[in-house]
């Protein structure tokens, strides 16, 4: 015979078929304070903190805020500001921001409040690895903590972070739900048999009343697939037969935030004051902050009040508040008003990085 391999009969009835993804219900032991996790249900259960864990505001607490100063911008520096704005506009020419003559400097007061919650959540669910030896902790090394009780690491305050930690005295061995721990499954391509019908003679054995030189005649092929040995080998277990199982807890740490700037100046768009800093004069920090009262500018007294009670009935149900912030800044706007050739002219200085805006300028080309 051309291939001793492909005439020989490698089906094994005892080879079980691949079996599901997950393992079936019931497949799973109970763990005590994780029995949301029912069968081999895998997915994310999030788990809300207990009720000592939940912040309680104080009634009646509110903030106050010192007075400040409206910053001003000198012509220098508003001229300054142009001509590197002009410099990265290819089609503006550098004369006129040097020539211009200024006719007024109007400085708004601009305040940004913004509000940072600090929570953190916990969720859990099952996850498996290969057993290859490894010490197993599970529950004959006591009862596993709640999902509250698990020591983590924190990071610093107002930073996002996920940490995943398996969850002490949760882990235990089973034999792979994908293979029946055989540590290899029947090969669905040949269904065990080794060998496929053969592409060119359709499993005939002959060609154009010629014996078929691919399969010399027999009609069948290697399997491509598993190499002709009807098996594969179980890529959940990676052959080891036995998984660990265990419960993974995801810890999760977000920076929920909530900006404000009251729209005082319409001709100016609020969106560009993402791009620029502003000078922080108020900065209130404690595990729950208070609405701002007696404050100027009562639109921020307001954003205050609702940004507030939105984080707290928000975010104390599903997670833990570890820390808010809530913080005002002075955004320094200018609307400069100058001529050129005679003609009015106007633009803004905004930001502590001294940003322009404009409409138009004069002396711009277009590119025919």
């Amino acid at each position: 015979m051309d291939d001793k391999d492909e005439d020989t009969d490698t089906f094994d009835p005892n080879l079980p078929e691949e079996g599901p993804s997950a393992p079936p219900p019931g497949w799973l032991d109970s763990v005590t304070g994780y029995e949301e996790h029912t069968g081999g249900d895998c997915t994310d259960q999030i788990c809300p903190p207990p009720p000592d864990f939940v912040p309680k505001p104080e009634n009646d607490k509110n903030a106050s805020v010192p007075n400040v100063m409206v910053p001003t911008v000198s012509e220098d520096v508003a001229r300054d500001a142009l001509l590197q704005f002009v410099g990265k506009k290819w089609t503006y020419s550098s004369k006129p921001a040097k020539n211009l003559i200024f006719k007024e400097l109007t400085p708004f007061t601009v305040y940004r409040y913004r509000l940072e919650t600090f929570t953190e959540s916990r969720s859990s669910a099952w996850e498996s690895e290969p057993h290859t030896g490894q010490c197993v902790d599970g529950p004959q090394n006591g009862v596993s903590p709640p999902p509250w009780n698990v020591q983590v690491s924190y990071p610093p305050k107002f930073t996002n972070a996920v940490q995943k930690i398996r969850v002490p005295h949760s882990s235990f061995i089973k034999p792979c739900h994908r293979c029946h721990g055989n540590g290899k499954v029947r090969c669905t391509h040949c269904r065990g048999q080794g060998l496929t019908r053969c592409m060119f003679c359709h499993g005939s054995g002959h060609s154009r009343n010629r014996r078929c030189t691919t399969c010399h005649g027999r009609g069948r092929k290697r399997c491509v697939s598993c190499h002709g040995k009807g098996y594969k080998g179980c890529l959940t277990c990676n052959g080891y037969r036995n998984l660990v199982h265990f419960i993974q807890l995801t810890v999760t740490w977000k920076n929920q935030m909530f900006e404000f700037i009251p729209n005082r100046v319409p001709e100016f768009p609020l969106k560009k004051f993402e791009k620029v800093s502003g000078e922080a004069f108020f900065v209130d920090e404690n595990l729950l902050v208070y609405p701002i009262e007696g404050f100027p500018d009562q639109d921020i007294c307001d954003a205050s009040k609702e940004a507030i009670q939105n984080h707290l009935l928000k975010y104390s149900a599903v997670s833990r508040i570890l820390q808010q912030r809530q913080t005002i800044e002075l955004v320094p706007l200018t609307h400069v008003y100058y001529a050129y050739s005679g003609k009015d002219y106007d633009y803004f200085v905004f930001g502590r990085e001294n940003k322009v805006h404009t409409t138009k300028y004069p002396s711009s080309c277009s590119i025919l």
